[in-house]
């Protein structure tokens, strides 16, 4: 099935840089719009006699009677905004069917017939809203041009659902059409869609059907905590006080494999709306506990929403305390390597980060012996003036590190050519190896390769395997690695002889992927073809160094920009490496290294050979940055490891 083109994102990018107020403008300026033309296809609604809330609401995720004009309909008013108010009615006693609706309505003089409280009887049209700019969102099921409105009485009390209690929603799945070996993360994405399928709802099974259950309901999530920082409109995600998965020490819920074999989604979680009292949300960070939250539960900018009647209020705020790594070494370690993953995020020269990135380097990492950097820039930054050398960039790095640590890093890098690795325009972002020669050197005898120059797996004197390039890059001609950054390989010596071979990764970028709670099923993980195909290539160039010695020392690493759960993407893998987290037994939930929507995750893998594996490696994610106190205290949007293997 087609993708969904790039060019709708794009759209939608623009409307996400107005501000919560903005949006609701434009959103209600959509919906008069949409009426007739893209919230149905029905363009003269027809009439039909009384019907009730949960008639409407129906036991699949659209309305049946879509299209078509209610007459007397009754509910009791639980909430009240700038674009309209929400209507509970009778329970059908069927979990499946909601007895909460919203009615649109951006008039005054709508908008002041009611007030929360009011049990009314009303006309108008029903409706199922998309946003013509986000195709991909599920549709809401709404009432609109509301008319002939009758307050029957006042002041009536409507009791929420408590979540944990009255209901919980399902822990592991988001849809049942998320079919595949993978689960929501199975290839092909986009095989079907939730709006054309007709099956009823499964709110015991899937996080999608659950909240799709209780649209337009008015909702209590007691003893909620913050599962990532908030965004630019103030919205952020919670868990509540009902069971979970995936939680981790931090209290934010990791992407995990479930007891099914199928990868964890997570559905369990919402995300917090802008609070229709016109309060505003605190502002929060990973593991923040707040106050309960009373709200309705929507469906906008796709995602299900809890829209809460007002602010909550935070309670208390774990710990910003970081403990550094515990993995180090010392220069008579001779046999023992320490190796540090950071992407220091778009880092320039002038870079106000830099200095920090240097303290996280020199007292979180404690100057490993090697470390893969990646998202380093040219000389002049995001300036597009065809510089593309990152010399300055990595000496102003290094030195700073040697101010605060005493230690003094040797960098090696392959300058981009102009415009071609993707990332920030101008930047040339590239990867990078700063090392401590003491510990380790490159393997002589092979001269360092340009950005076009694809290094090979050569013979070398004992049986032991060197690099025709030495730093040098992997198949970077290859259409895999088209406007993506080229892997950076190297080959290294121990004082005592020892060798490692390095890939220092970071794969084509995840932008313009579709909400994981859209009608794309499975969700559309743009580049993950890309990546795939990228993971194929260095996994065919490890293949080529373990042929000619299969007891080498292997590390691939960086930035990969996929999750592990998503296993095809590292099929190729299988057999040749194992991710180190794996072979040093870290539980699944503390493997993260990023924060994104509801999930912790991770994005940065460190995978190793089986002569490595073999003498029992071990890592540490250091939590600088997803652990900060704010989103400004962030310094990079991933976090660092350090790793501690064996190479003799």
């Amino acid at each position: 099935m087609e993708q969904f083109p790039p060019a709708a994102c794009a759209v939608w990018a623009s409307v996400l840089s107005l501000t919560s107020d903005a949006q609701v403008v434009l959103e209600s300026a959509m919906r008069k719009f949409s009426f007739g033309l893209l919230a149905t296809s029905v363009v003269a609604p027809l009439a039909v006699g009384s019907v009730s809330i949960t008639d409407i609401q129906g036991a699949g995720f659209r309305s049946s009677f879509a299209g078509q004009t209610v007459h007397n309909l009754t509910g009791t008013v639980t909430a009240k905004g700038s674009n309209g108010f929400y209507l509970i009615g009778e329970s059908a006693g069927d979990v499946r069917v909601s007895n909460g609706l919203f009615v649109f309505s951006s008039s005054a003089a709508v908008l002041n017939q009611v007030a929360v409280g009011d049990a009314i009887s009303l006309s108008g049209n029903v409706s199922e809203f998309r946003a013509s700019t986000r195709p991909n969102d599920l549709t809401m099921t709404e009432i609109t041009g509301p008319n002939n409105i009758v307050v029957v009485s006042t002041n009536n009390t409507v009791t929420p659902i408590i979540l944990g209690k009255d209901r919980s929603p399902p822990t592991q799945h988001l849809s049942a059409l998320d079919v595949g070996k993978d689960g929501f993360l199975s290839v092909p994405n986009n095989s079907s869609l939730v709006d054309s399928t007709k099956s009823e709802l499964q709110p015991d099974k899937f996080g999608l059907d659950f909240w799709e259950s209780l649209e337009g309901q008015l909702v209590t999530i007691p003893k909620p905590v913050a599962l990532n920082f908030e965004t630019k409109f103030g919205e952020f995600w919670v868990r509540g006080d009902w069971p979970v998965t995936g939680l981790n020490a931090r209290g934010s819920l990791s992407i995990t494999i479930g007891p099914d074999g199928l990868p964890d989604a997570n559905p369990e979680t919402v995300i917090i709306g802008t609070p229709l009292d016109g309060t505003k949300n605190p502002k929060v960070a990973v593991g923040v506990p707040v106050s309960d939250i009373t709200g309705v539960v929507a469906y906008q900018f796709g995602f299900f929403y809890v829209i809460p009647l007002t602010a909550p209020t935070v309670l208390s705020r774990p710990d910003s305390t970081v403990p550094p790594t515990t993995l180090t070494t010392t220069k008579n370690s001779l046999c023992d390597v320490t190796i540090g993953d950071y992407n220091v995020e778009n880092l320039a020269p002038t870079s106000s980060h830099l200095k920090t990135i240097a303290d996280h380097i020199s007292t979180f990492l404690k100057t490993p012996d090697l470390v893969f950097v990646q998202e380093i820039q040219d000389n002049s930054g995001p300036t597009d003036d065809g510089v593309v050398s990152a010399n300055v960039t990595l000496s102003t790095l290094t030195a700073a590190i040697a101010n605060i640590s005493g230690v003094q890093y040797d960098f090696v890098e392959i300058a981009p050519i102009d415009k071609q690795d993707g990332g920030q325009p101008g930047g040339n972002i590239r990867q990078a190896y700063l090392y401590r020669s003491e510990k380790l050197k490159l393997v002589r005898g092979s001269p360092a390769g340009g950005a076009l120059d694809a290094t090979a797996v050569k013979p070398g004197p004992f049986g032991r395997p060197s690099l025709s390039f030495n730093p040098g890059r992997i198949e970077p001609n290859s259409s895999a690695w088209a406007s993506s950054r080229k892997p950076l390989a190297a080959v290294w010596e121990t004082p005592r002889g020892a060798r490692l071979f390095t890939v220092n990764l970071h794969l084509t970028s995840k932008s313009g992927s579709a909400s994981t709670q859209g009608d794309a099923r499975p969700f559309v993980n743009l580049g993950v073809d890309q990546r795939t195909a990228q993971i194929e290539t260095v996994a065919t160039f490890v293949k080529s160094i373990l042929a000619k010695d299969p007891h080498a020392n292997v590390v691939v690493g960086g930035d990969c920009n996929e999750f592990f759960q998503t296993r095809s993407a590292f099929a190729s893998f299988k057999g040749k490496l194992t991710q180190i987290d794996e072979a040093a037994g870290v539980p699944q939930e503390e493997r993260y290294t990023y924060v994104f929507d509801q999930n912790t995750e991770q994005l940065d893998h460190i995978f190793i050979s089986k002569a490595i594996r073999a003498r029992r490696p071990r890592i540490e994610h250091i939590h600088v940055n997803n652990w900060a106190p704010s989103f400004a205290a962030r310094t990079s949007d991933h976090d660092p490891s350090v790793a501690k293997i064996r190479v003799c």
